[in-house]
């Protein structure tokens, strides 16, 4: 019988956590025919896109951070400064990640969390729908999981 011991470690590495997720993308795409069949084609890569929008002083005025993966456009910020909300930057921003994850990288969804004193409206009025609603995420706050289909 071999006897292994382990240590436990609850510092943050930014390697290990990059070669973590190499190694569970590489678990879940053996697992999968579908992302087998997809392996090493540009939809199946994760690729950053981010939109930015700046005002005429040059300062940052507002922007989305996402990626896209397989047909998925994965909107993990957006973000207008207060000073230019209700100029549809915000609108902007969304319609040029969708237009470009729709039309340069083939993806056919997107899908955003927001919580419920961010934007659940600003994305349903685009078209998303609520698939997943989890309460007290954190406590007294509601977030929602909303997708749309690009197209």
């Amino acid at each position: 019988m071999v006897c292994r011991m382990f240590r436990l470690e609850t510092e943050v590495d930014n390697a290990r956590r990059d070669l973590l997720r190499r190694r569970l993308r590489d678990t879940n795409t053996a697992a999968s025919p579908v992302l087998r069949a997809l392996r090493g084609t540009p939809p199946a890569r994760e690729s950053p896109l981010h939109v930015w929008v700046s005002d005429a002083n040059g300062e940052l005025a507002g922007g989305l951070v996402g990626h896209t993966w397989t047909t998925w456009l994965h909107v993990t910020h957006l973000w207008v400064d207060d000073r230019h909300r209700g100029a549809g930057l915000g609108s902007r921003l969304l319609a040029k990640a969708e237009h470009l994850a729709a039309t340069e990288r083939a993806c056919a969804a997107s899908r955003v969390e927001t919580w419920d004193f961010q934007a659940p409206d600003f994305y349903r009025r685009r078209g998303y729908e609520v698939v997943c609603v989890i309460p007290d995420y954190p406590p007294g706050i509601t977030e929602y999981t909303l997708v749309k289909r690009l197209g």
